[in-house]
């Protein structure tokens, strides 16, 4: 009998290490309350809003340390420690919100999980007068989400068995290879490209005439693919600000933006001199082809609504050069923006400024998402290049002869059935979610069909922004806020480990 709670117990206590780290995390915002303290709402409030959820969240995974014994981790213990960490972490990095702004729980733990996930969502207004430490709280959770919480977590303090069954529990993380033997040595190399990149976009900024504390909460954010920024006009912010170097700070965020959607062995591979990993193989030709192909569509669809191309012979050159500046700077931010599911926006793609066409282009970005191990959402571009082989394989099957031999070959190597079985079924699972989650929110809003599917394709691409505006999913009703918080969780954990906490067999 007792041996059937083992997986519990085992769950049980890593969760408690996890708690004590995630403790640790919390305690990160202390220096800028201190730093700050008496200006925008930073003081004792938020100095409490802090240390008591990281004291609360050291003592319970002290305790839960101790209480459970733990064993080695199999593949399903580590799926159903991955979800619960993702569950617990939220459940803590909601109480500053709650403690420091006042906010219900609720909405306080949908802008923690969506912060944890990079999703982006947000239901705070009100962002350019508030406190300075909360803001960076809301960056920290999408960096610590980024390359996953449980990789950061085993790169500080787990050295146990079964490590490697919980760092592939966070699923495309781990699935597209590593770079060095070991383990950790992949982590540590994994998390030194994160951190570079991040200081790289920190000294950028900066240089550009972003304030240091700006500067910061983007670079977190932005390589993070996650899009929380600490305006509520979000990188339009500096463009309506009068800033001088704006148009660089678009430049240099989509930049960063793009870093970050990409595989991050791909990063490894061209730092370490192999210039040709940037083409020479089937995702990374995928994802040059769909940024360019995205970028000429939207610019072209934008260009035609604003009367570009029947103003081209009266206006002067310099006047449509301009005109031909701002559409291509603000459709290359809007895409990588999309497609990496960051959801920094210049502008709100629900709005009338980007045509039918461009929004419906947005929903297909949005599914397809990042590169397979990099730190966007979606399907990730691998899948969708899978997918279409796929669907031509079955096409020439039924030309040729179903007896012909068709493997699918990816990059030369043969792709094995139970990959492509997982595939398919997550696909199947993203359709089913996405279905489940529009009929609720047009249920329970007055949302119609097409702005509810945006608000779960928002929140199962990991992406943020959605046609619901902030104001409208501020006031959302409860049972919207849940689905997408189910939503924000499962997309950031492709599925499977989160169906697998309904399993009672799992458990046992």
């Amino acid at each position: 009998m007792r041996n059937r709670f083992r997986r519990i117990r085992t769950i049980g206590h890593f969760t408690g290490s996890f708690l004590q780290v995630v403790g640790a995390l919390i305690l990160l915002p202390v220096a800028t309350v201190i730093l700050y303290w008496g200006k925008r709402g930073d003081g004792r409030l938020t100095l409490l809003a802090f240390v008591l959820p990281a004291a609360l969240s050291a003592v319970l995974g002290t305790a839960l340390r101790r209480w459970c014994r733990p064993a080695q981790l199999d593949m399903t213990g580590s799926m159903l420690l991955c979800a619960v960490a993702w569950i617990a972490a939220s459940a803590f990095g909601a109480l500053p919100f709650v403690l420091g702004l006042g906010a219900s729980y609720l909405d306080a733990y949908f802008e923690a999980m969506s912060g944890f996930t990079t999703t982006g969502i947000t239901v705070f207004s009100g962002l350019d007068g508030m406190a300075r430490s909360i803001i960076l709280w809301r960056a920290i959770t999408q960096w610590v989400g980024g390359i996953g919480i449980l990789s950061f977590f085993l790169a500080i303090v787990f050295r146990g068995g079964g490590a490697h069954h919980m760092f592939g529990a966070e699923s495309h993380k781990i699935s597209s290879g590593r770079p060095a033997p070991g383990l950790f040595n992949t982590l540590k190399i994994l998390w030194a490209i994160y951190g570079s990149f991040t200081v790289a976009s920190a000294v950028t900024l900066a240089l550009e005439g972003m304030s240091p504390f700006d500067s910061i909460c983007h670079s977190l954010t932005a390589l993070s693919t996650g899009g929380f920024s600490p305006y509520d006009s979000s990188i339009e912010y500096y463009r309506l600000s009068g800033h001088p170097n704006y148009r660089l700070i678009e430049y240099t965020v989509a930049f960063f933006m793009m870093l970050g959607g990409i595989n991050f062995l791909i990063h490894y591979r061209v730092l370490t001199g192999d210039i040709r990993a940037l083409w020479d193989n089937t995702e990374s030709r995928h994802w040059w082809g769909l940024l360019a192909l995205f970028i000429v569509l939207i610019m072209v669809d934008s260009l035609h609504k604003a009367g570009f191309f029947a103003a081209l012979s009266v206006r002067s050159p310099s006047a449509n050069m301009v005109e031909l500046e701002r559409t291509f700077r603000l459709s290359v931010f809007q895409v990588i923006s999309v497609i990496t599911t960051t959801g920094f926006g210049t502008k709100d793609i629900g709005s009338d400024f980007f045509p039918a066409l461009s929004k419906q282009l947005f929903l297909v970005m949005m599914v397809i998402g990042g590169c397979v191990g990099s730190t966007g959402g979606g399907l990730k571009v691998m899948r969708v290049a899978m997918l279409g082989k796929l669907i031509r394989r079955e096409v020439f099957r039924l030309r040729v002869s179903k007896k012909a031999s068709t493997d699918l070959v990816v990059d030369g190597q043969i792709v094995p059935s139970d990959e492509i079985h997982r595939v398919a079924g997550l696909f199947f699972c993203w359709i089913a979610l996405l279905v489940v989650g529009g009929m609720v929110t047009a249920v329970f809003s007055p949302h119609g069909a097409w702005a509810s599917l945006s608000g779960m394709f928002s929140a199962l691409g990991n992406i943020g922004p959605c046609y619901i505006s902030v104001q409208d999913m501020i006031g959302i009703h409860p049972v919207v806020k849940v689905t997408y918080i189910f939503g924000m969780l499962a997309g950031r954990l492709e599925i499977l480990p989160v169906l697998l906490l309904f399993s009672r067999r799992a458990w046992a």
